[in-house]
């Protein structure tokens, strides 16, 4: 199976990719088995953050990589927090802390109007100065509950409602939320466009 890294350390994220890509023929690994270290997302928009990840990986490893960069975007909150998804309460991956400003932040704000959607960017480049980069994207559409409800996933997953199914998308199957989610969209984009390039 020909390796690609994932430009990534967050465990979460590295097991929906190695899941979803491993079928088209790659093993993915995580950028913390070759000791990179985390890139500083400099960019201004989810493509720019995404690129600087896998470069940065592909430069430390000498092996093709996956970047993605991900986060939600609350119409109410002119589409915060966005790129600053990770650290929207000032601590990097502080999913509780984040959770918790996000709601106190829409305190009194009524269910429909607290519509938001995650959306993923997913970029593969074959080697640090790769001049033409796989780019795919996907947006998973919801809302924001009042309230977080799940144990499962991770992120804003606890407080994010999912019309079709009734339930937020931290109680959704593993297999149901790879289907449905933003990150599930944009790899099976980019593993179709990975397939294309064999063929």
């Amino acid at each position: 199976m020909a390796r690609i890294i994932f430009a990534s350390n967050n465990t979460g994220k590295v097991g929906e990719v190695a899941e979803l890509v491993r079928p088209a023929g790659h093993d993915v690994i995580p950028q913390s088995e070759y000791l990179v270290p985390e890139a500083e997302e400099t960019g201004r928009t989810f493509v720019e953050n995404a690129l600087i990840k896998a470069r940065n990986a592909c430069e430390h490893t000498r092996l093709a990589a996956i970047g993605d960069d991900s986060g939600l975007e609350v119409d109410a909150l002119d589409g915060e927090p966005g790129i600053h998804s990770a650290r929207y309460a000032g601590e990097h991956g502080d999913d509780e802390a984040n959770n918790s400003l996000l709601l106190a932040e829409l305190a009194g704000i009524p269910a429909q109007e607290r519509t938001a959607r995650f959306r993923c960017v997913m970029v593969y480049l074959r080697h640090a100065d790769d001049p033409a980069p796989l780019i795919c994207q996907g947006v998973w559409q919801g809302h924001i509950l009042e309230a977080p409800r799940g144990a499962g996933g991770f992120g804003y997953d606890p407080v994010f409602w999912v019309p079709g199914e009734g339930c937020s998308a931290a109680e959704l199957p593993a297999a149901t939320k790879n289907e449905l989610s933003h990150r599930g969209q944009a790899l099976r984009a980019l593993v179709e466009a990975l397939r294309g390039e064999r063929d």
